[in-house]
């Protein structure tokens, strides 16, 4: 495949992506303002009353968002259709779910807008509701199947679903989509909160309606959907050690079926508004469409029953694997973020915060980062094995497969997220979930082998924590919490760089340009100093601004000067040993500055 061929299939990839994520948001926009909206509210196509600013007309920004998603996501469906019948007519895989797709798309649409008109009927939104996650689930087929196949010659693809783990997979996205669709018919009929009793309604009575019905079937799915996602997941840790792509896609599934579990009977119990609504939207598409991507991994793998086998019968250390999974969740890391998590919840309510919103919130800080870290080293994998700091980490010693790493931490990403929303708020979930995307996405992936302001831009994703906290205990941000992620971004460059001076053969060997490597001792040393003596004046301006007092003022001068000297003798007399103790000192640093913080705030 030559240059242009290349450029040709890989905007068409991405066609394909963007589609997949309009289709994914249309469904959970159409979600929110199906349920916690008007359906009236915004009648006319595609702007509301003949208006493009709805907001200021009807208040309903969802609706907006939902017509406007709506109206792109049709398009491209078709773009994508004749793009793939011209080019890709052969693979099947591609162009017939597209085909299929459009035309759900065409009876979803017109159904849609006789919804849009009509009085609540159940029964049309539920199968309204079912046409639009089969139009997400064909187009997932389409989106993954271009992007694993190479397309150095004419190829048809076949899914194959011999193997026993490739029937439990088929199995557990039929009953998503019972659940689903279930569940819908119940949320949409007003009934939801109806039957709050486990496993039948009002203790053991038997349904009397039809909607009692439904809501028994939903539960017998959901119960039903529970035992094979067990399964599924042991099952998928045993004989799919070695599959990245399954693995994690698996894992997943598991994880986001039990969180919408999970959400929805937090918005039945505690019969909250759009926020909540919301979520078990966004979570419903996500299940079936990591349902379908594992579906369509196991199917292209075409596994048999004796390498699954084979596979399951390599011994396993559970002792070390233990301590590898701790390992992967870098946990002194970890004590330090949920320190400034917890900070930031001090000092932003004022107050010791109670002991259920502590606990959550550092149980779900906990597993952000832990769920970072291990996602961290599955991308520097081969980064850290020329390295000597880091080359006996789990997967770059060959403990762990790449695939359970991956696996781990996206797990641990999700329940953090979910827990959060759950239990805390949805604003601290929100702000917990872009740190966990700033250090993976822009940091580990597009930052660190790339610039040498890694660790200055990257800062930013250390510096989240107190804002979670804050946002926890407090349920907003203010211009205290902000400056609390300012410190933090400024002291993470000096504090990384003296570890850069220690380790710059490492970093030059595994090609990582940090300052050290390319620009020299020097100039990381000078660097290291300027950056102390803006982060000392940088905390003092939190006296200044009149957000802490004279306590924190004093604590802070002190804590300047003492690694401003530090910085100094760095900057005089150079060496690793002195670079080390800018390292721990800083750290040490940071804890006692914040300490302050939180003593100023009690007192």
């Amino acid at each position: 495949m030559n240059k242009n061929e290349k450029l040709i299939v890989g905007r068409f990839r991405y066609l394909l992506l963007i589609t997949s994520v309009l289709t994914y948001l249309t469904i959970v926009f159409g979600g929110i303002s199906r349920v916690a909206a008007d359906s009236l509210i915004c009648p006319t196509w595609i702007s509301c009353y003949s208006s493009w600013f709805p907001i200021v007309e009807t208040g309903s920004l969802i609706q907006y968002l939902h017509l406007m998603t709506s109206s792109l996501t049709g398009p491209m469906i078709l773009l994508s259709v004749i793009i793939a019948f011209i080019r890709y007519r052969t693979i099947k895989l591609i162009n017939l779910p597209l085909q299929i797709a459009v035309v759900l798309l065409g009876v979803q649409t017109f159904l849609g807008a006789f919804l849009a008109k009509s009085e609540s009927l159940p029964d049309l939104t539920a199968f309204h509701f079912g046409l639009a996650l089969w139009v997400l689930a064909l187009i997932t087929i389409s989106t993954v199947v271009i992007f694993v196949l190479k397309f150095d010659s004419d190829q048809q693809v076949r899914l194959s679903f011999k193997s026993p783990f490739a029937k439990i997979s088929l199995w557990s996205l039929g009953l998503i989509f019972l659940v689903l669709i279930s569940g819908a018919i119940v949320t949409n009929s007003g009934h939801g909160s109806t039957c709050l009793t486990w496993p039948l309604c009002d203790g053991l009575t038997i349904p009397t309606n039809s909607i009692g019905w439904v809501n028994m079937i939903h539960r017998i799915a959901v119960g039903l959907g529970a035992i094979v996602m067990i399964l599924m997941l042991v099952n998928a840790w045993k004989t799919q050690r070695t599959q990245r792509a399954i693995l994690t896609a698996a894992t997943s599934t598991t994880v986001l079926y039990f969180s919408q579990a999970f959400v929805g009977a937090i918005k039945t119990i505690r019969n909250s508004g759009a926020e909540l609504v919301g979520l078990h939207e966004a979570t419903a598409a996500a299940v079936l469409a990591s349902a379908v991507l594992l579906c369509v991994f196991v199917g292209l793998a075409s596994r048999t029953k004796e390498e699954e086998i084979e596979e399951s019968e390599i011994p396993i250390d559970n002792k070390q694997r233990i301590k590898d999974l701790l390992s992967l969740t870098k946990p002194i890391v970890v004590l330090l973020l949920l320190f400034t998590t917890y900070a930031g919840m001090v000092i932003g309510a004022r107050e010791i915060p109670s002991i259920g919103i502590t606990f959550w919130t550092m149980l779900g800080g906990a597993l952000a980062a832990g769920g970072s870290g291990a996602v961290n080293q599955y991308i520097d994998r081969f980064v850290d094995q020329k390295m000597t700091r880091t080359a006996k980490r789990p997967i770059a010693s060959g403990r762990m497969t790449s695939a359970e790493g991956l696996a781990f931490g996206v797990s641990l990403l999700f329940i953090a997220f979910f827990l959060m929303a759950g239990f805390v708020n949805l604003l601290a979930a929100l702000l917990s979930l872009a740190g966990m995307i700033y250090y993976v996405l822009l940091y580990s992936i597009f930052l660190k082998t790339t610039t040498i302001q890694n660790i200055v831009i990257g800062g930013g994703a250390g510096a989240i924590p107190p804002l979670v906290g804050w946002a926890a205990s407090t349920g907003g941000l203010d211009a205290g919490a902000w400056y609390l992620f300012l410190i933090i971004f400024m002291w993470t460059p000096p504090h990384f760089w003296a570890l850069a001076l220690v380790r710059t053969k490492d970093y030059a060997n595994a090609g990582i340009p940090m300052l050290p490597v390319v620009k020299g001792e020097l100039v990381t040393r000078q660097q290291i100093f300027i950056y102390t003596i803006l982060l000392a004046i940088t905390t003092i301006m939190m006296y200044v601004l009149d957000l802490a007092g004279v306590v924190y003022l004093v604590l802070a001068i002190l804590l300047g000067i003492w690694l401003i000297l530090t910085a100094w003798k760095v900057l005089k007399k150079g060496g690793n040993k002195i670079a080390w103790k800018m390292y721990r000192y800083s750290s040490m640093y940071l804890a006692f500055l914040f300490l302050a913080l939180m003593v100023d705030a009690l007192i």
